[in-house]
C-alpha cells in the first residue's frame, strides 16, 4: 500500500547551527516542569542518540506528552536545560535566553505529529503541505508542490492532494499530518499518541507509515503511545515514566518481557488487558 521510503534520507545541512553533531540528538538535563503548584516532571535526565527509536510509556499524567512538548519548545521548563544536537533550546553561549529566531534555528531539525491532526480545514491537502516549506524554508512554490506530491505518495495518499481534510477519514488525516512533518525533512520526529483518536483499522494504517519511517529513514524517533505491541516492535529503547520521573528503561525485549519494577509490570498488565 505504501511506497518505500528509502529515498527520503535526511540531508546534512551546512553551517554551525545546523551541522550534524555526533552522539546525542536530544538531551534533557535536570529538567523539571510544573503547571502552577503541580509538578509534572522532576529533575529529568534523558539522552537520545542520533537515529535511536525511543518510546515513552507510563500511566496517564506521568509526563510523557510534556517531554515531547518541551523538546519541541511548545512548553518551557521550570528549570533545567534541553539540547538539540548539542545546542540549547533555551540559552545562548553566554547563558542569556535565546531569541526566537535562534531558537527556531535550533528547532528546525525537529518535527512533531500530534494526537489531533491539526490540519487547516480551509486548505486542500496539498496546500496544507506546501505552506511550511514556502514560509519556513523559503522554497519556491514549484519545489514545495513537487515535494508535497512525493511525500503524499510516500504515505499512500497522492490521489488526495486536492481533497479537503473534512473529506478524509481520521487515518488519512493523520497520514497527511505525518507527511506534513516529513516534508520539512526533520532529523528528529516526535509522535504524540498519534493513533489514540482512531479505531483499530485506521490506526493500523498510520502505524504502517511509522514502521516505514523507522526502518527506512535516518531519523530519531521519540514516541508516546499506548500501542504496546507496536512499541515493542519498533523501539530500540523503552522508557517507563511515573509521576514525572523515569521508573526504568531498557530494550523493548527487557521492558516487556522482564521489567525490573512491579509498578511497570502492573502498568503493562492493565494496558494489555484493556
Amino acid at each position: 500500500m505504501f511506497s518505500p521510503l528509502t529515498q527520503l534520507e535526511v540531508p546534512v545541512a551546512s553551517g554551525d547551527n545546523d551541522a550534524a553533531t555526533p552522539g546525542w540528538s536530544v538531551e534533557f538535563k535536570n529538567v523539571s516542569k510544573s503547571f502552577g503548584s503541580h509538578p509534572v516532571l522532576i529533575d529529568l535526565d534523558l539522552q537520545v542518540r542520533q537515529g535511536e527509536k525511543v518510546t515513552l510509556i507510563g500511566p496517564s499524567g506521568s509526563g510523557k506528552t510534556t517531554v515531547l512538548r518541551l523538546a519541541m519548545a511548545l512548553e518551557r521548563p521550570t528549570s533545567g536545560d534541553i539540547r538539540i544536537f548539542g545546542k540549547s533550546t533555551l540559552l545562548d553561549g553566554s547563558g542569556r535566553p535565546l531569541s526566537r529566531a535562534h531558537q527556531a534555528g535550533v528547532l528546525r531539525r525537529c518535527g512533531m505529529v500530534f494526537q489531533q491532526f491539526n490540519l487547516f480545514p480551509h486548505l486542500t491537502v496539498r496546500e496544507n503541505l506546501v505552506l511550511a516549506p514556502i514560509t519556513v524554508l523559503g522554497h519556491t512554490r514549484a519545489q514545495a508542490e513537487k515535494d508535497a506530491k512525493e511525500y503524499l505518495n510516500k504515505v499512500g495518499l497522492g490521489h488526495k492532494e486536492h481533497s479537503y481534510p473534512a473529506q478524509l477519514s481520521g487515518g488519512q488525516q493523520q497520514r497527511i499530518a505525518i507527511a506534513r512533518a516529513l516534508i520539512l525533512r526533520p532529523e528528529i520526529l516526535l509522535l504524540d499518541e498519534i493513533t489514540s483518536a482512531l479505531d483499530p483499522e485506521l490506526a493500523g494504517e498510520v502505524l504502517d507509515v511509522v514502521r516505514h519511517i523507522a526502518h527506512e529513514l535516518k531519523v530519531t524517533l521519540m514516541i508516546v503511545t499506548h500501542e504496546m505491541g507496536f512499541a515493542r516492535e519498533i523501539s530500540d529503547r523503552v522508557i517507563v515514566l511515573e509521576a514525572g520521573k523515569i521508573l526504568e528503561q531498557g530494550t523493548a525485549e527487557q521492558i516487556f518481557s522482564n521489567p525490573n519494577h512491579e509498578r511497570t509490570r502492573g502498568f503493562l498488565q492493565s494496558v494489555l488487558h484493556r
